[in-house]
Order: C-alpha cells, then structure tokens, then sequence
C-alpha cells in the first residue's frame, strides 16, 4: 500500500508548489489533508493553511484523483488505441487510422483533453482555496491594522494634550517672584 500512496504524495507536493510559485509572494502554504478537524494546523503570521477534511473511510484508500481519473497516464494503450482505431469519422480532421489525413484531427483530440484535464485537476482545486484563505486573513488584517491606527492616534493625542499642560503650568517658584513694576 506505500507504493500506492507515494505518487499521491509527490502529486500533492507537485501541486502544493505550483499555486505558490503563481501567486508571487513571501508567504508559505501549507496545504494539509485531515481526516478530524482537530488534525488541521492553526495558520501562523505569513502562512496560508488550506486544510482538506476527508471521510475517516477514506484514509488508507488510493486517493479518489487516482482512483476515477479519466487522465492518459490511468487509460491502458490499449485502450486508447481502440478509441483510436474505431472512431466513426475517416478524412481530414477525423483522426481516424483510414483514408487521406486521418491522422491530424488526432493532435487537436489530444490537445482538448489536456486542457479539459488541466481545467479539472486537484491544482486549480486548491489554489481556489487558497485566495479563498488569504482573502479571509486580509479582511481580519484591515480590521487589526484599523484598530491598531486608532490605538497609536488615541495615545499621540494624549501625549500631545500632556505637552500643552505642561507647557502652559507655572513654574516651582514663579509665583513667589514680585511682579516687576513698569
């Protein structure tokens, strides 16, 4: 069973890395599969934490990407030397192993299902919950820095109040002086 869970994990450090790598900032993403909420990790300052809470019965299973994936890498070839070799067209364009130019509609075949694969893959998933994750902390750090400005004005506003006090009190031993007449 290890030596089917090692490609899921390296899948999901492969895609761990790459949401990072887009967003073009200094800060760490710690993407986490979980199967309690008690097992996700309390994000720190500078941390993204996107925790995925799984069913308890799917822990020891092959990961469900794996499992009913439609991708290349999981369809035998000889399955897909069938797809190819029965289509119902035949020509230009029809990707067909029959008649003049056949074969080219088979790139533009081959092309779609990358990009549909692509659209539907784990990576595109998870970066989803990740801006999903920084616009949450965003909206608690305007909060914080709000209230913080206004800690740091009520305590200027002090501080200035104490100056002009002290300013406009007498002095030790300014009342005890004669007034010079004049």
């Amino acid at each position: 069973m290890k030596h089917l869970l090692t490609p899921a994990v390296l899948l999901s450090v492969f895609v761990a890395a790459s949401p990072a790598a887009a967003q073009g900032v200094n800060e760490k993403i710690n993407m986490v599969i979980a199967y309690d909420a008690s097992e996700c990790p309390v994000a720190t300052e500078g941390e993204v934490v996107v925790c995925e809470i799984l069913v308890e019965a799917e822990r020891y299973r092959i990961p469900s990407n794996l499992r009913y994936s439609d991708s290349p890498e999981n369809v035998a070839r000889a399955r897909q030397v069938e797809e190819i070799k029965y289509v119902g067209d035949f020509g230009t364009m029809s990707c067909s192993p029959a008649g003049a130019g056949g074969f080219t509609g088979c790139t533009q075949k081959f092309i779609e299902a990358a990009y549909k694969d692509k659209a539907e893959e784990d990576g595109v998933r998870f970066g989803k919950l990740i801006e999903e994750a920084r616009a949450e902390r965003l909206s608690t750090i305007d909060a914080e820095a709000a209230a913080q400005q206004e800690r740091v004005e009520s305590i200027e506003r002090e501080y200035l109040e104490r100056l002009e006090r002290e300013r406009d009190a007498e002095l030790p031993g300014e009342a005890a002086l004669p007034v010079p007449e004049g």
